[in-house]
């Protein structure tokens, strides 16, 4: 089979290799990979290793659809045909992550675990969950990193109702994947993007409102759409200062999902505002496997459909991860055939 494997940091490190195919051990599913779906934290991986001990050779990705071909000795929880989609954290079934106040909780695929960049991959069961009867490979494989982390920030913590405001920052995968959540749970979308063109696309998904911040300042734009009441909800994906902007741009009683760092680890926030608002700031690292369950039915309810920007063959990965640089509308999938 063939599989992207790395003996050292950076993209040029890059091999598509060919190796043996795996046999699945005891408890474990082998499973044929349909597509596998790009995330940003993929391209730090790639390129730094995000500080991780990683075990060369390395293969990169956590986000993978495909269809069970064999089972270990032990594995009930599929049988061969059954389709699939993995789970980021696999050690993560409900409940609060494992890990404690020195050493937070960071077991995923693609980092400390194996990647899924490849033909076949065999793991355990549990690293794995049904994959929506109503999606493809392709756009099943979104699911599991940025599907599952706007869902875990808007219901799962967030708890988001009918008639509340979300304001989501920018166009990526967890981006519109939070528009798309929010519009079937009846709240209202406000959009901030640099581009007036993935504005317009946005709208043209449900968003009633679309802020270019390369035109204005957005934090005074969203308070006049709200009547200075500001917005019960903010997906934050862009870290360091800006969410002190996201403070401000919060209601009283309202809630900032810190999910992106583009700007920097170190956030900073005005404290006044913060205290005297009621803001709850929580930090959100995708989610456990009970929740992707849940947004699995959610998604075959609902009809959603993830938007993809771009699919590309296996052997154009380095083409895959050119477009994540320069910004994609929606998902990049890598699709096997």
């Amino acid at each position: 089979m063939k599989r992207w494997e790395m003996n050292g940091l950076g993209r040029e490190r890059l091999r598509l290799e060919t190796v043996a195919r795996p046999a699945p051990q005891p408890g474990e599913v082998l499973v044929k990979v349909g597509a596998v779906s790009l995330n940003y934290r993929d391209k730090l991986m790639i390129e730094t290793g995000m500080g991780l001990a990683l075990a060369f050779p390395f293969t990169p990705a956590s986000d993978l659809a495909g269809t069970v071909v064999e089972t270990g000795e032990g594995a009930g929880r599929f049988h061969a045909g059954d389709r699939v989609i993995s789970t980021f954290a696999p050690d993560w079934i409900d409940g609060k992550p494992r890990g404690d106040a020195r050493r937070p909780p960071y077991r995923t695929l693609g980092g400390t675990c194996p990647g899924v960049l490849a033909e076949y991959v065999a793991f355990p069961e549990d690293w794995f969950v049904r994959a929506p009867a109503t999606l493809d490979a392709a756009a099943a494989s979104t699911l599991p990193c940025a599907g599952l982390t706007a869902w875990f920030a808007l219901i799962e913590a967030g708890r988001l109702h009918a008639g509340e405001t979300v304001l989501i920052e920018g166009t990526g995968g967890v981006a519109l994947f939070g528009v798309q959540i929010a519009l079937a749970h009846g709240a209202e979308v406000i959009v901030v993007s640099g581009s007036a063109d993935k504005l317009a696309r946005v709208k043209a998904l449900g968003a009633r409102h679309g802020i270019d911040r390369s035109r204005e300042d957005w934090v005074e734009a969203v308070l006049a759409l709200t009547g200075d009441r500001g917005v019960d909800h903010v997906i934050e994906t862009v870290g360091g200062p800006h969410t002190g902007k996201a403070v401000q741009a919060t209601a009283v009683g309202g809630r900032i999902s810190q999910i992106g760092v583009l700007e920097g680890f170190e956030i900073v926030a005005p404290g006044g505002p913060l205290m005297l608002k009621n803001v709850t700031l929580q930090g959100i690292s995708v989610g456990h496997r009970r929740a992707l369950e849940d947004f699995v039915a959610a998604v075959e309810r609902t009809g959603l459909e993830p938007v993809i920007d771009a699919r590309y063959p296996l052997a154009a990965l380095p083409d895959a991860l050119d477009h994540l640089d320069r910004g994609a509308f929606g998902k990049i999938v890598v699709e096997m055939a």
